[in-house]
């Protein structure tokens, strides 16, 4: 067996709404494409190297090994079981056939996507291993198992920024990791909110300056009658005695002004020889060359964390240590107490695994050890000076001890500073006395405090101090989202989403929308392309200067890789009929309509559907949200059991957009009046304004402003390229449409047919990537629109041989009237320029182009 494809999707898909994230593969099975009980010692083989699969979880899935079942669905569960070992609990996959004969889509759920893709190529590798030798080394197991963890420690979260984030999501708050500084943005356009751990969008600069500057902080502190160290900064060796004395003499503190994490720090210098070592310490720990010279006071270290002015959580942090138990030595109970499977490297655990340095031999020469010392059973050896996690200390919750007023105190000294979040370092003998009685000190205040150890105490509460910080984010009233309006279906998309983000603009709101030709912010293109899938929705959505976004989603984008959001306000379907049927396993129109009802099962206030066809109108039962339906048809009986039963719709009825709400109908406009419309000549059209104007509707834009959007909205190449664009040429006129399917000719046929006066000449063509028998029916269809039709190809055939694509449509034609006047011409530029020669006066050419721009070129020469 062989992986062709891998697919990563992002985002709510044709698979699953509530599993963004999965991987596909097409998994041809080739000589494997057998059952599991035909292969001599499979079961067995899979019990022993995977002994999790014997628990009762897994019997169902055993029982079918054993009983037989394809590799494809043995693949999906070992993918799914090999993360779920290296620490990435999965569970949800499915298998399909496709088109082509023993290939399979193995569909399952992802942590992270590169960790996604290697389990499903160990996956494959283990069972072609069972498959031809009958087992897997369990060295090889290991070492899946160890790329596995690497990619997940690679792409893991800090925990400060893993338990804002957690917060966020169980709210409902979107985020996405920003391309630069591990940035994280909450929420999206106008409303989101930035964080780098615990630093955040908000957090003041200079707060963050004083912060940094130790003496600063402790001068600023001290002016406010704070208690803090008596201390003094030096620059060099020489003047390190004079400014012990200045502080009294020993004991003493020296740490670097700019440091931090507890770099460079040394207490309790007793003798000038320690301080001697500790400055060199300290200096080899700090940019500016500036060493602190601080008094030592005792007491335990305690972190006070401060939000938004308000004490949140207290931890008392004790330093790395060991307790001797008379047998082990110093080393042999540090790799004991590194055994706790608590320990990691650095923050991707609860504790942090203990290092023995040059500062923990002289810590414990102090204290009368060496690393091959047995210490007493019960006796403390400390192997750091400073209490950080980070170097593997540990933490006891101590919010529900401090008092009174050392809380007011550490309140003062975060808003003295300045700092939104604030971590209050204090050294005192107990902090349930008050600061003043036990001579305890602030000795520092910082910016961006690590959360762990309020989150994942050893001992006593965890806190939940992520949850004050989202609070402040997003305060009471305030939204992390934006207006979020996504469009689908197979014909209209563009235009109706160029037309709803145009009377969105009426409410004088910056709208962000993305279409087929270009991603727009405001009145500017930020982007060209064909710009209807998830990285062009994160551009609207991250934009810090969108306050509406208007997404255009197409099928292609959520097969690929999912929608670019979990939700959207509103979710409209337009339509859907047979295009692109044959594609990416999509070979039903019914199959396609599942696809196109990812947008509406998105939808959380709003689905707005297309009450004329069945397979949308179907959808209503799949969605969530309410529903609206927009008719060409004044008496749809969809319609009128919706509105009877509180709905609102949109209908066109006596020449009239109008909305029905309860016993109201509610005239918006005259479709007369309407651009977009022709007149009110293009029935797809009008449908096209309907959804648009319900789409507005029901986000709260009122009458006025959807009726001005509607007035001013033009059928024009600049807003609409490629969407029937009604052109004056000399003596005639040109039509340029990007129709390309059976849905959209035909749409194009009721306008083109009642063309006053004239010939009716189609330059016609479809994209390669169509089914034999699309390119006949639209060579039929062009045969009833026309009076004289120009066969021509795209220059990019998608895959054919030249000549293909016209053959079929000739082929369609004939079939319709074996005595039509048509011309095969394949190169655009010649056929066009031959039916511009052959246009008389009043009469009508209609191209169906491969690219506008070249088309508009062309019309000027």
């Amino acid at each position: 067996m062989k992986i062709l494809k891998t697919q990563t999707l992002c985002g709510p898909n044709y698979w699953s709404i509530d599993h963004p994230h999965l991987i596909i593969i097409h998994l041809d099975l080739e000589k494997d494409n057998r059952y599991s009980d035909e292969i001599p010692d499979f079961y067995e083989g899979l019990r022993e190297i995977l002994p999790n699969l014997t628990q009762p979880k897994y019997q169902d899935f055993m029982t079918k090994v054993k009983n037989g079942i394809l590799m494809s669905d043995v693949v999906l569960h070992i993918a799914l079981e090999l993360q779920t070992l290296a620490g990435m609990p999965v569970e949800f996959g499915c298998t399909r056939p496709s088109s082509q004969p023993g290939v399979y889509r193995v569909i399952f759920e992802y942590k992270i996507a590169e960790a996604g893709r290697y389990a499903a190529r160990a996956a494959v590798r283990l069972c072609h291993r069972l498959i031809d030798d009958g087992y897997y080394r369990e060295t090889e197991l290991q070492k899946d198992l160890q790329d596995l963890q690497e990619i997940f420690l690679d792409a893991q979260l800090g925990p400060t920024t893993e338990a804002i984030v957690r917060e966020a999501e169980s709210r409902g708050i979107a985020w996405k990791e920003l391309p630069a500084r591990h940035v994280i943005q909450l929420g999206y356009g106008k409303n989101q909110r930035r964080i780098q751990a615990s630093q955040t969008d908000g957090s003041n600069v200079l707060a963050i300056e004083f912060a940094c500057d130790k003496e600063g902080t402790k001068t600023l502190l001290d002016a406010a009658r704070l208690p803090v160290p008596k201390g003094t900064v030096i620059q060099s060796l020489d003047d390190l005695e004079p400014a012990i004395d200045d502080i009294g003499g020993f004991p003493i503190v020296l740490k670097p002004l700019d440091g931090n994490h507890g770099r460079g720090i040394t207490l309790d210098i007793q003798t000038w020889h320690e301080a001697e070592n500790a400055y060199e310490f300290a200096k080899q720990e700090s940019k500016m060359g500036s060493i602190i010279v601080e008094r030592y006071y005792k007491g335990n270290d305690y972190r006070v964390l401060v939000v938004q002015g308000k004490v949140v959580a207290v931890a008392q942090r004790v330093p790395a240590h060991v307790v001797g138990n008379g047998r082990s030595t110093l080393v042999e109970l540090v790799e004991e107490t590194n055994r706790d499977p608590r320990r990691g490297m650095g923050h991707e655990n609860m504790l942090t695994r203990i290092e023995i340095d040059r500062q923990s031999i002289d810590l414990l020469e102090q204290q009368g050890y060496r690393l091959d010392s047995i210490p007493k059973s019960g006796q403390i050896c400390y192997l750091k000076a400073t209490a950080n996690l980070s170097t593997g200390g540990i933490a006891i919750d101590r919010t529900d001890e401090i008092h009174p007023e050392n809380i007011w105190i550490a309140e003062r000294a975060a808003q003295i500073i300045g700092l939104d979040i604030a971590g209050i370092d204090i050294t005192a003998p107990d902090i349930s006395r008050p600061l003043r009685e036990v001579d305890g000190v602030i000795v520092e205040v910082n910016a961006a405090p690590g959360l762990r150890m309020h989150i994942q105490p050893n001992e006593g509460k965890p806190r939940n101090v992520a949850a004050p910080i989202v609070d402040m984010l997003f305060p009471p009233g305030t939204s992390p989202q934006i207006p979020i309006t996504a469009i689908t279906g197979t014909n209209g998309k563009t235009t109706t989403t160029r037309l709803i983000a145009h009377i969105m603009k009426q409410t004088k709101k910056v709208v962000g929308y993305t279409t087929t030709d270009g991603t727009y912010i405001g009145d500017f293109m930020a982007e060209a392309g064909d710009n209807t899938g998830p990285q062009s929705a994160a551009l609207i959505l991250n934009d810090p200067t969108v306050e509406i976004a208007v997404l255009e989603a197409a099928r292609g984008g959520i097969l690929r890789s999912g929608l670019g959001f979990n939700r959207c306000d509103v979710g409209v379907v337009l339509n859907v009929s047979e295009d692109h049927l044959g594609l990416q396993d999509i070979n039903t129109v019914e199959e396609m309509a599942e696809v196109k009802s990812v947008v509406a099962k998105v939808a959380q206030k709003y689905a707005v559907l297309n009450a004329d066809d069945p397979l949308v109108a179907a959808m209503a039962s799949q969605v969530k949200a309410q529903v609206a339906y927009f008719s060409l048809n004044s008496d749809n009986p969809i319609v009128n059991q919706h509105v009877a039963q509180g709905g609102v719709a949109a209908i066109y009825e006596s020449g009239y957009l109008s909305f029905l709400k309860g016993d109201q109908i509610i005239r918006v406009e005259q479709m007369a009046n309407v651009p977009l419309t022709l007149r009110g000549l293009a029935p797809f059209m009008i449908a096209n304004a309907l959804a648009a104007s319900l789409a507005a509707y029901v986000q709260g834009v009122t009458i006025g402003e959807i009726t001005q959007g509607l007035r001013t909205f033009e059928m024009s190449v600049k807003q609409t390229p490629g969407r029937m664009n009604l052109i004056p040429y000399e003596s005639f006129h040109v039509l340029l449409d990007y129709a390309h399917n059976r849905a959209s000719f035909q749409a194009i046929l009721e306008f083109v047919r009642n063309w006053p006066d004239g010939k009716r000449i189609g330059v016609v063509c479809a994209p390669g990537d169509r089914r034999n028998e699309d390119f006949i029916e639209l060579g039929r269809l062009a045969a009833q629109m026309f009076e004289r039709i120009i066969i021509k190809e795209d220059e990019d055939n998608r895959g054919r041989e030249r000549g293909d694509v016209a053959k079929y449509i000739e082929i369609g034609v004939t079939q319709e009237n074996p005595k039509f006047d048509y011309e095969i011409i394949l190169k655009e530029p010649i056929a066009i320029e031959t039916a511009l020669k052959e246009a008389t006066s009043g009469s009508l050419v209609v191209i169906f182009p491969e690219s506008v721009k070249q088309v508009l070129a062309l019309l000027k020469q």
